[in-house]
């Protein structure tokens, strides 16, 4: 079960208080929003998406889309989003759970988008449909091993 893994991941540095699990479902932005009781821009979804480099992940921000332009311009590539099954095989993560953390980096690669950094802390989950981790964005770039923070969404700034 993924959550074990990611609380053993968080437990590993020391920050095995940072990982919530809750009674409720935090599997949609709206639903986490509602049980971690923050606006839904607060919850970072993890995006699942296939390229000809292999699979990676995007962290965005709850009120952020996908622009496929500047993803094309990113990534070289349309955007392409793993099925269910792809994204468990890929990241070890049930959709509804998916997230950066107990991830093999040379399988899968991370990204956040900068949707994130208007915030002081955010709320990525933690590999199960009802759990979530709060994490400052620098803790979140050094734990989610990420390749970077990238531009690819739109919808946030208006």
């Amino acid at each position: 079960m993924s959550i074990r893994e990611v609380k053993a991941f968080f437990a590993a540095r020391g920050m095995e208080d940072k990982v919530l699990e809750f009674a409720t479902s935090s599997a949609t932005v709206e639903l986490a929003a509602q049980t971690v009781g923050v606006i839904p821009a607060r919850i970072a979804k993890t995006l699942s998406f296939m390229t000809a480099e292999g699979p990676l992940l995007v962290v965005t921000a709850g009120d952020a889309k996908i622009d496929n332009h500047k993803y094309k311009e990113t990534f070289g590539c349309k955007a392409k989003m793993l099925t269910p099954e792809q994204a468990l095989d890929f990241t070890g993560h049930a959709v509804g759970g998916v997230c950066p953390f107990a991830v093999d980096p040379d399988r899968v690669t991370s990204y956040l988008d900068v949707s994130l950094q208007r915030f002081d802390t955010v709320y990525p989950a933690a590999g199960s449909s009802s759990s979530a981790v709060r994490l400052t964005c620098c803790e979140l770039a050094q734990l989610a091993r990420s390749a970077g923070w990238i531009d690819v969404c739109k919808g946030w700034q208006e």
